[in-house]
């Protein structure tokens, strides 16, 4: 089989990876001048474990079973990565049955390693640190996005494969028993392939609409929900990341990250836009001082600086509950050797080499 696989973010890439180890043809287009420039570039850089999703739901199998599959690909590859653990904190007793309703479904979702404290025990391990309940998270970590992905196309192309980079795809048709793509870009023409996996992100929608016989109503609406970044100045005041109980707007609380060097950020927050603009305004600390400060009150004036920022490809808007993933396949719309795949964020980057795996799956069965 011959495949195209659309966008090579991490979850693109490990699509092409998982594909080309099954003895498949791969190419990878990629619109832009490199791999991994997108969503992929701009996260957390969070490995998660799994605990906040609905049990049965896309994001809570392939979250757990991608962790497990994660570590184990950057232990095996040289991949920098740190098992950290984070501690998902409770200021109040409303906050504090939040978190045992995250215990639970953790539990439920077949998360390792979760472990509920008291504010005392939280605080020895992380001094700095104010609440009055915690679930510390042993199988959380953090990962080297762009090693990540980097291994991932080594082994793509050890196997055969290609990245073709500055090839965007403009359309798909239906000819002759395969999938012929337009390309266009400095170079334009059309291939055939016996395979097409959308995993543009942003674009995956726009590209499914201009797929011959597609249903229409089958595309998404696409929302855009910016998640800016604010570094903090000063050695780390935590070893492990720090979250705060969830809110309802989409996200998960502004939380304390931090990188492979060592370095603090604190972020996302969620703010809906319309259009592609990763600018952080430097006037929303105000509200990140606020929010860290409800579990690092010593956090001092002026430590925070914009950073950088990110966009998620949701498909619900503000006030909605975040939708699930979408991977719609053959079996869904009836037509052969199509997989698009919609709504892959956050956990994306964890979930990737399980979601390469189903999507595998669905083209061989």
């Amino acid at each position: 089989m011959e495949a195209l696989v659309v966008g090579a973010g991490v979850v693109g890439l490990a699509v092409g990876r998982s594909l080309a180890l099954r003895g498949h043809g791969v190419v990878v287009a990629e619109a832009e001048e490199a791999f991994g420039t997108g969503v992929s570039a701009r996260s957390s850089e969070v490995i998660h474990a799994g605990m906040y999703y609905p049990s049965g739901s896309a994001r809570a199998r392939h979250c757990v079973d991608g962790a497990a599959k994660l570590y184990a690909f950057c232990a095996s590859h040289g991949v920098p990565h740190r098992a950290c653990g984070k501690l998902i904190v409770a200021g109040d007793d409303a906050e504090a049955e939040k978190i045992a309703e995250i215990r639970r479904q953790g539990e439920a979702n077949g998360v390792p390693g979760l472990e509920l404290l008291d504010g005392a025990a939280a605080q020895r391990l992380e001094p700095n640190l104010t609440c009055t309940l915690a679930l510390h998270s042993a199988r959380t970590g953090i990962v080297d996005s762009h090693a990540l992905m980097l291994a991932l196309l080594g082994e793509i192309e050890d196997h055969g494969g290609a990245l073709a980079l500055r090839t965007p795809v403009e359309g798909l048709s239906r000819r002759g028993g395969q999938w012929h793509a337009a390309f266009g870009g400095t170079e334009p023409g059309e291939m055939a392939f016996d395979a097409v996996i959308n995993a543009g992100s942003f674009g995956a929608p726009a590209l499914a609409a201009r797929t011959d016989g597609y249903p229409a109503d089958r595309v998404p609406t696409l929302h855009l929900a910016r998640g800016n970044y604010f570094g903090c100045i000063g050695k780390p005041a935590f070893s492990r990341l720090i979250y705060p109980a969830p809110r309802i707007d989409g996200g998960l609380g502004i939380h304390l990250t931090l990188d492979l060097a060592g370095r603090t950020r604190f972020g996302p927050d969620v703010e809906w836009v319309e259009a592609f603009d990763y600018r952080v305004d430097p006037r929303r600390a105000d509200s990140f001082y606020e929010a860290i400060r409800r579990y690092w009150p010593a956090l001092p004036d002026g430590a925070l600086y914009p950073d950088y920022a990110g966009l998620r490809p949701k498909l619900t808007g503000p006030g909605k509950p975040a939708a699930d993933f979408w991977i719609d396949g053959p079996a869904q719309h009836g037509l052969p050797g199509l997989v698009h795949l919609f709504g892959i964020e956050s956990p994306g980057l964890t979930s990737s080499l399980s979601l390469a795996e189903a999507v595998a799956d669905r083209l061989d069965a």
